[in-house]
């Protein structure tokens, strides 16, 4: 049910390596997370966390699930259309209530409370002889087998008739019922001797599960102790206000904010020591995120449910309250959570992924920013204010519409120095008509990729950043075209492949695209697409360009090379031998 995906480490723009990274994914619940930090115990103990915490949702998902089953089998009709009208208000009152859920909790971290102080437990095993405790999985017990029933002697020697004594045949019969009993007896004390045997080597497997299991408990205690560890090492942090540290605090308080489960929590932070200002890139909810359901009725007559929603403009407008709530929420949460008084200030950037009606494609737009410094902010009664008119006296921009999702200048925004950003260095100028692109050197390659679509964004004053190369001769980077309209993060990827590129490379940049929040994604090869990619990309934002396109690239900005894929073929064979 839980995917885990590889881990994967991060550098810093000279290369310096700055932290792990790993995805998430609960198919049952259908979501993605992703976790990074900077120390591997420190990730172990999000993902262990996460884990946990899916498991829960999971298991309350289950549970509302067989409720709603029994309710459906048991409730008439009319009165489960009462129960789900009921249920659809209570939705609607959650996200006209966003900001007001918060205000009653203190959002302080409760350094304690993160720690893992769970004990150890695994799913039991199922087997044939050994039972197993149902709350922890561990090994107890043997089902041991019966020894038999014992021969009763006094039904082997029964009574001898008085005329069989008389004619002398006494001795004969007792001699006959005592073998008869010592057979019975040899016999059962030579199964009791098997089943014995059985039962030992029964116990011998159980000792040896039992020890696997104290084994995996030590280990798991071990990772325990290893993170409550660096939970201590980073309140230590925070408390001296380490700038990474203080971003990690900060991390933790937005991903204790409790939101309907239906809204995504992402949002990147990045935290100034020196002006002492935290920037948020916060992802908020799309439209379709926000319940439109009012009352539900039974016809009687139809033997039907029939469902009345909220008006369109009802909805947008619940959907703007939403998203100016969410912003007076998250900074109220941080500056409340700040017992240090390390963040002076906020700038919030709401960001929409959302799918432009117009051209079907996912777009990332900021459509609200707002910058407060933390004392008069805290001097505001939220629970009296109207969120879109504070929000406007603070001096926030955004549409008058906020659901028509027009994107605003963000009045600060986030560094783009992406940790997984490589340094860079310059190889067109050094390629000419006799370079083979299919057999390059794999890091000269992936530069060049950067230094042609680097050329190619220039225009409009975009940058293109190399991230990481892949051993499979791959190489992703990111470029920023800062064009208001078209512009935006664009993932491009290169194979420096010498046979065609499978569709399954397409469908990965489809979700690297998705999970990097990205306009458009780009694969260039030194070889060709089969059919089935050319049908994958349609009306989705992929651009594929061949080998052929990326000659033409080159000599667009003035450059030559060629590729000869037979000759690749053959020079990486003798650099593999």
């Amino acid at each position: 049910m839980i995917q885990e995906g590889d881990l994967q480490e991060r550098y810093t723009s000279t290369g310096k390596h700055s932290g792990y990274e790993v995805e998430l994914i609960h198919r049952g619940l259908n979501e993605v997370k992703h976790l990074s930090a900077r120390d591997m115990d420190i990730l172990d103990g999000k993902i262990h966390n996460q884990k946990n915490s899916w498991k829960k949702k999971w298991a309350l998902q289950i549970e509302r699930q067989k409720k709603e089953k029994i309710k459906l089998e048991g409730i008439e009709k009319s009165e489960q259309a009462e129960k789900k009208t009921e249920a659809a208000k209570q939705e609607l009152s959650k996200i006209e209530n966003i900001l007001l859920h918060t205000l009653d909790i203190d959002d302080a971290v409760d350094w304690d409370e993160i720690k893992n102080t769970s004990a150890y437990s695994e799913a039991p095993d199922s087997h044939e002889f050994i039972e197993y405790k149902v709350e922890n999985g561990r090994p107890e017990k043997i089902k041991s087998i019966s020894f038999p029933k014992e021969p009763d002697k006094s039904s082997f020697f029964k009574s001898i008739p008085l005329f069989k004594t008389l004619i002398g045949q006494k001795q004969k019969i007792l001699s006959s019922q005592n073998k008869s009993y010592t057979l019975a007896i040899d016999a059962w004390n030579k199964e009791k001797n098997s089943i014995n045997k059985v039962n030992d080597k029964r116990n011998e497997k159980l000792q040896f599960e039992l020890k696997s299991w104290k084994t995996r408990e030590e280990k798991y205690f071990e990772k325990q102790n290893t993170f409550n560890r660096k939970i201590d090492e980073l309140k230590d942090k925070y408390s001296d206000k380490n700038a990474e540290a203080i971003e990690e605090y900060c991390e933790i308080v937005l991903n204790s904010s409790e939101y309907p489960e239906e809204f995504p929590k992402d949002f990147d932070l990045q935290y100034n020591s020196e002006s002492r200002m935290l920037l948020i890139d916060y992802i908020l909810p799309n439209i379709d995120n926000i319940p439109n359901l009012n009352i539900v009725k039974y016809i009687k007559t139809k033997d039907e449910f029939t469902e009345k929603y909220i008006s369109q403009a009802a909805h947008s407008k619940l959907f703007d309250a939403a998203v100016y709530q969410i912003a007076l929420r998250t900074l109220h949460e941080i500056f409340e959570a700040d017992v240090i008084d390390a963040v002076e200030s906020i700038n919030f950037n709401g960001i929409v992924n959302a799918v432009n009606p117009a051209t079907g494609h996912l777009e990332l737009n900021c459509i609200i920013s707002i910058q407060v410094q933390k004392q008069p902010f805290l001097e505001i009664n939220l629970d009296s204010i109207d969120p879109k008119q504070c929000f406007k006296s603070l001096k926030g921009v955004g549409s008058t519409k906020l659901s028509s999702l027009v994107s605003v200048r963000p009045i600060l925004e986030l560094d783009k120095s992406d940790k997984r950003f490589k340094d860079h260095y310059e190889v067109a100028s050094g390629i000419d008509d006799s370079c083979n692109l299919a057999a390059m050197d794999w890091e000269d390659f992936e530069h060049l990729i950067r230094e042609i679509f680097e050329k190619e964004f220039a225009a409009n004053g975009g940058e293109v950043k190399v991230t990481q190369a892949s051993s499979d001769g791959g190489v992703d980077a990111i470029a920023f075209d800062p064009d208001p309209i078209r512009g935006g993060k664009i993932v491009i990827q290169a194979k420096r492949y010498t046979n065609t590129v499978g569709v399954s490379a397409v469908r990965d940049l489809y979700g690297t695209v998705l999970n990097e929040g990205a306009t458009k994604g780009i694969l260039v090869t030194t070889a060709d697409f089969g059919p089935d990619s050319y049908n994958f990309v349609k009306d989705k934002p992929l651009t594929l360009l061949s080998g052929g396109n990326l000659l033409h690239l080159l000599e667009k900005h003035g450059h030559k090379a060629k590729i000869d894929i037979k000759e690749a073929k053959k020079i990486l064979k003798e650099q593999m031998n």
